[in-house]
């Protein structure tokens, strides 16, 4: 089983076409995006014992809204770790890691909930998933960056793009297993942790044995580097080591962390947001239609910014989502003082592209500034701003909303203050982005120390054959279609549910 995982067993062999590496990398995101719909289970759990309506014994929201906290804070901690790891055991090993934490946390998460034990719930899904999801984002990262390097932002993006698509999968399945499985005496949150867990369990790992490396040196037949297509771009590689000690990653770090927190925020607190800034316009359907329309724009950012962001460049990217964000953020006050719901609407749901974007984009952003060799472990590295930004989002959205209450202010302008404060975070970020420069050279590795990392795979090297844009046997093509329609279409069941959902709002 070591040998079957191992990195050099599974380096591509003649006639391999690179399009069926992103369906494998959607296959395990969007299993790990059913963190963003861990909400769903919230009002359930508070009334597990009560069943019908809570008991004094039940959980209150505070209790547990650290489930999702403790998963984003290991997803970053496991992520430090697994991007080191991942550039030596490859991506399938890293990827069936990932599924059995991830499927493990949630039947350990059914447990908890059976016994009635917080703790337990804690570790099963907030510690043990938590590793999982960690171990799943990076996992295909730095792949799709080596098979992809035209198109580094597009093949990202389509990747990260499942991890927010997971979510509008996951909410319509957890809701519908949940009726399926409510009774007099459960309210079916037990049983339907371990349907998913298995479910998710066994599409990860179908994602994991179904990555490949490319060979070592290789490119898309009839396309070559360019000479310097962006003012950053790397002209060799930086070792994950020197690659932290540089000025250019902790301003990265910063940047990461100040998008996520600005969006983040306001991503958690969407449903009572809206019905407070438009009290009695809003009803609580359609604000459920509008956190479904979020986690749309969401995952539609995630793809539309990074593909973008191949012409652009990563750093005019993010010159946009902070200078853009910056202005949006400071806008809806306006939205809530004219009473315009469509305007606020519009408002947020741009600012979540961006958010999504940003997640989206970082990964070529570090492959143009340290190259393709070590992105992985660097993205690692990079993903502990999500822990930071994950507490630190909401903490702000919740405190200030309260320190204005406790002033006074009535609800529907409470969050003004934090508005102007997300915007100025972004100022922050924008800042930070501006003054981020080219690697010094002297940084790059040497030609010995980068044929000494990639040896290993050399030996294993099938020897040179066709690879995507040369004629392959149609079975190959076939499969790639298979495996497009495979993850496409509980993808499409979820976007049209949560469109069914969001047309409520404008009811």
């Amino acid at each position: 089983m070591a040998g079957f995982l191992s990195r050099e067993r599974i380096v591509a062999r003649p006639g391999f076409n690179r399009w069926l590496v992103p369906p494998a990398a959607l296959a395990i995101h969007l299993c790990i995006g059913q963190a963003y719909a861990i909400s769903v289970f919230n009002l359930p759990l508070g009334r597990a014992i009560g069943i019908t309506t809570p008991a004094p014994a039940d959980w209150k929201l505070t209790t547990l809204g650290w489930i999702y906290t403790l998963a984003i804070v290991f997803l970053g901690l496991s992520a430090a770790f697994a991007g080191t790891w991942l550039e030596r055991a490859g991506p399938r090993k890293v990827g069936v890691v990932a599924a059995c934490f991830w499927g493990g946390g949630f039947l350990l998460a059914a447990l908890g909930v059976f016994w009635h034990r917080i703790g337990i719930i804690y570790i099963g899904y907030g510690v043990i998933g938590g590793c999982g999801l960690g171990l799943g984002y990076v996992s295909p990262v730095s792949t799709l960056i080596k098979w992809f390097p035209d198109r580094r932002g597009m093949a990202t993006g389509m990747a990260i793009m499942g991890f927010g698509g997971g979510a509008m999968i996951a909410a319509p399945l957890s809701d519908s297993l949940m009726s399926r499985f409510a009774s007099s005496s459960s309210v079916g949150v037990w049983q339907t942790f371990v349907v998913m867990g298995l479910l998710y369990f066994i599409a990860m790992l179908l994602g994991a044995f179904a990555f490949r490396l490319p060979p070592p040196g290789w490119t898309p037949p009839g396309w070559t580097p360019p000479e310097d297509p962006h003012a950053l771009v790397a002209r060799g590689h930086v070792h994950v080591s020197r690659a932290v000690r540089t000025v250019q990653f902790p301003l990265l770090w910063a940047v990461l962390c100040l998008n996520v927190t600005a969006g983040i925020g306001v991503l958690g607190q969407a449903s009572p947001m809206i019905q407070e800034i438009f009290k009695g316009a809003v009803s609580p359907s359609a604000a459920a239609g509008f956190v479904g329309l979020l986690s749309l724009f969401n995952i539609a950012g995630r793809i539309f910014w990074a593909s973008l962001s191949d012409v652009l460049g990563r750093k005019r990217t993010y010159v946009i989502f902070f200078s853009l964000g910056a202005v949006l953020y400071a806008c809806v006050p306006f939205t809530g003082t004219i009473g315009s719901v469509p305007l606020f609407v519009a408002c947020v749901s741009v600012i979540l592209t961006m958010y999504g974007g940003g997640f989206a984009t970082i990964p070529a952003y570090l492959a143009d500034m340290f190259g393709t060799q070590f992105v992985g472990a660097i993205h690692g590295r990079l993903l502990t701003a999500w822990s930071v930004a994950g507490v630190l989002g909401p903490v702000l959205v919740n405190y200030i909303r309260q320190f204005q209450i406790d002033r006074g202010v009535e609800k529907a302008g409470a969050y003004d203050l934090t508005m102007y404060v997300m915007a100025g975070i972004l100022v922050a970020g924008f800042l930070c982005n501006l003054a981020i420069g080219r690697v010094k050279e002297s940084h790059y590795m040497t030609t010995e120390e980068m044929e000494v990392e990639q040896r290993r795979l050399r030996g294993a090297a099938p020897p040179a054959g066709r690879f995507i844009g040369e004629k392959v046997p149609s079975v190959r093509r076939a499969a790639v279609v298979v495996a497009w329609m495979a993850v496409g279409a509980p993808l499409a069941w979820g976007i049209t549910s949560t469109l069914k959902k969001a047309l409520l709002l404008f009811a």
